[in-house]
C-alpha cells in the first residue's frame, strides 16, 4: 500500500492526541505507545528493511531494526549493521572542508584555480569552493555509465577523474541555479587532497572521523565495509539486487557507510561548540538555495513539531538499492536517522519522519 499522506495524517492526528495528555508518567507511555503504532504502520505498509534510530533530549527513545541486511544469505538486519549513506557523504565531506577553513587552509570564497594549478584557468577562476559545495557551480556532469558502461572499471584517481569528466564548460554562471551534480564533489575531493597532501579518506578520518569518535563511519569500497554492508535491492518481490560498484574518486560525493548510532553522535559533535567555530557553523546551516533548502552539503528542512516549526539539518542519501536520513533539530534536542535497503522513496521516508517527530 505505501505510506501514504492519509496514512501519514492518521499518525499524526494519534500522536498529537496523544502528546496533548498532562505531562509526566502517564503521558510518556501513550506517547511511547503512538510512536510504536507510527513505526509498525510504516514497516507494514512499506515492507521496510533497515534500522530506526530516535533520540531526544538526550535519551533514546526509539531504537530497532527491521527485515533482512542480506535476503538470501538470511542476514537479519541489526542496529549494528552498516548502510551505505549516499550523499549523506557531501555532509561529512563539508564538516572536513569547514575544519580545513578554520585552521587557515581553505576559504569557502577561494577559487578551483587558488588549490588546483592544473585546472582550466577560465572556469576555474570563476567556481567557489561554496559554489561547489552548494550545487551551485554550473560545472558540467560528463559522468555518463550508460554512454559509457566501462567508465566504472577505469581506477582514474581523483585528478584523473576531474581531467575526465569534471572540467565542461559552464552550464550557468556560478551561483545563479543549484544543480546537484557529482562533478562537485569530485573536485572538492581533489581540492582537500591536494591541500592535505593525503588521501581524502585519510584527510576525512583525521578531522572529521576519529575528533567526532565516529568508528562505524568507513569507506564502502574497504573489504570491511563490503563483510558488513547490508545489500541493496530494487525490489523484494520479485528479489532484484540493485548494487553498483564504488571507486575512490567517489567518496567525498557518496562513498561511506555507517550505522545509525554513529550518525547521531556525528550531528550532536557537528552542531556542538568547539568542533566548527561559529562561524563555520553558521555557514554549515545557511540556505544558499531558497527552493532547493540547501545550505552546504546538505539540507535545513523546517519541521512541525506539535504547535512549533523547528529547523533541521535534513541530510539524505540516495544510491542503488539504498535510502539514508538524518535529520537533527538544530539546537541539539532531536536526532532521528532510518536507513534503508530496498529503495524506498524520499518522500516516503519524510512522511514517517514527520509522523515519528510529531510524538515528541
Amino acid at each position: 500500500m505505501g505510506w501514504t499522506r492519509r496514512a501519514f495524517l492518521a499518525a499524526s492526528a494519534a500522536a498529537i492526541a496523544q502528546a496533548a495528555l498532562p505531562f509526566g508518567a502517564r503521558a510518556a507511555q501513550p506517547a511511547s505507545a503512538a510512536r510504536q503504532r507510527i513505526v509498525e504502520s510504516f514497516v507494514r505498509d512499506n515492507g521496510f528493511h533497515g534500522v530506526v534510530r530516535l533520540v531526544h533530549d538526550g535519551r533514546v527513545v526509539f531504537s530497532r531494526a527491521f527485515g533482512m541486511a542480506d535476503i538470501e544469505a538470511g542476514r537479519a538486519a541489526s542496529v549494528d549493521t552498516l548502510y551505505p549513506l549516499a550523499s549523506i557523504s557531501k555532509w561529512l565531506t563539508t564538516l572536513s572542508v569547514l575544519r580545513l577553513v578554520d585552521r587557515g587552509q581553505l576559504d569557502l570564497a577561494g577559487r578551483i584555480s587558488d588549490y588546483l594549478s592544473g585546472y582550466r584557468a577560465d572556469t576555474g577562476a570563476r567556481v567557489t569552493l561554496a559554489h561547489l559545495l552548494s550545487n551551485m557551480s554550473g560545472i558540467p556532469n560528463r559522468f555518463d555509465p550508460k554512454a559509457d558502461p566501462g567508465v566504472w572499471t577505469r581506477p582514474y584517481t581523483t585528478q584523473e577523474a576531474i581531467a575526465a569528466f569534471c572540467s565542461g564548460d559552464l552550464a550557468f554562471d556560478p551561483g545563479t541555479r543549484f544543480d546537484y551534480q557529482f562533478t562537485n564533489w569530485v573536485i572538492v575531493q581533489g581540492i582537500v587532497e591536494t591541500v592535505t597532501g593525503r588521501m581524502f579518506a585519510d584527510a576525512v578520518d583525521s578531522l572529521t572521523l576519529t575528533p567526532l569518535r565516529l568508528p562505524g563511519i568507513v569507506p564502502r569500497y574497504t573489504d570491511d565495509a563490503r563483510e558488513r554492508v547490508a545489500i541493496g535491492y530494487a525490489s523484494t518481490e520479485p528479489l532484484v539486487r540493485k548494487m553498483f560498484p564504488q571507486r575512490v574518486y567517489g567518496l567525498a560525493s557518496g562513498g561511506y557507510c555507517g550505522r545509525a548510532q554513529d550518525l547521531i553522535r556525528a550531528a550532536h559533535g557537528a552542531y556542538a561548540d568547539g568542533f566548527l567555530s561559529d562561524t563555520s557553523r553558521a555557514a554549515l546551516s545557511a540556505v544558499r538555495s531558497a527552493a532547493d533548502e540547501y545550505a552546504l552539503g546538505g539540507r535545513v528542512r523546517t519541521v512541525k513539531i506539535g504547535a512549533r516549526s523547528m529547523p533541521f539539518a535534513w541530510e539524505t542519501g540516495n544510491t542503488e538499492g539504498y535510502r539514508s536520513l538524518l535529520g537533527h533539530r538544530l539546537d541539539g534536542r532531536t536526532s532521528l536517522v532510518v536507513l534503508n535497503n530496498t529503495s524506498l522513496s524520499q518522500k516516503t521516508i519524510d512522511l514517517f519522519a514527520d509522523a515519528l517527530l510529531s510524538t515528541l
